[in-house]
């Protein structure tokens, strides 16, 4: 774990929310902030770290399990999947996963 993800951890750790409905730029999803939630998942992790570049280490899920996400060393936030997407650095990330800002796609 690097020093943004367990700073990060230390304070949004096992924080969930629950948002619905109409967002800015997508629909605003239910996330949580559980490292735990993504295990087995770590080969996803390796890869989408070699594709953009960065140390991803998990910080969770998003829309009740069916993405993950994750944070680079410079406190970026990502939508893990079969492709990767940010959701911007700290704190802008937290508003844009509320408010329902699709993440800039990154990497396919």
């Amino acid at each position: 774990m690097h020093e943004a993800a367990e700073l990060f951890l230390a304070e949004f750790g096992g924080l969930s929310v629950r948002v619905h409905g109409p967002g800015i730029s997508c629909a605003r999803t239910p996330f949580e902030f559980d490292p735990e939630l993504a295990v087995g998942e770590e080969y996803r992790f390796s890869e989408c770290s070699k594709t953009i570049g960065r140390h991803l280490f998990p910080l969770g899920e998003l829309d009740e399990g069916r993405h993950f996400l994750g944070i680079d060393e410079f406190s970026e936030i990502y939508l893990v999947e079969l492709r990767v997407g940010s959701f911007g650095r700290m704190p802008e990330a937290m508003e844009n996963l509320v408010l329902g800002v699709m993440p800039r796609r990154l990497a396919d």
